[in-house]
């Protein structure tokens, strides 16, 4: 995946809080939890939903354009 699919509809300020968040869990969070129950692994799910939504929105939109 190109780093703009990774990103996208990712607003700067979402992706630099991100990257404080994520920062933040890996130093202070807690030392070894399951996939489910992790911190940092919720913030990856949450991230990957947001490029999922905004990518299927583009797909939408576009479509709609196409016509």
């Amino acid at each position: 995946m190109s780093k703009k699919a990774d990103r996208e509809g990712l607003s700067l300020v979402y992706r630099v809080m991100y990257r404080i968040r994520s920062l933040g869990w890996h130093l202070y969070g807690p030392a070894q939890l399951g996939e489910q129950d992790d911190p940092h692994r919720r913030l990856e799910r949450e991230r990957a939903a947001k490029v999922a939504a905004a990518r299927s929105a583009r797909l939408e939109r576009e479509a709609r354009e196409g016509r």
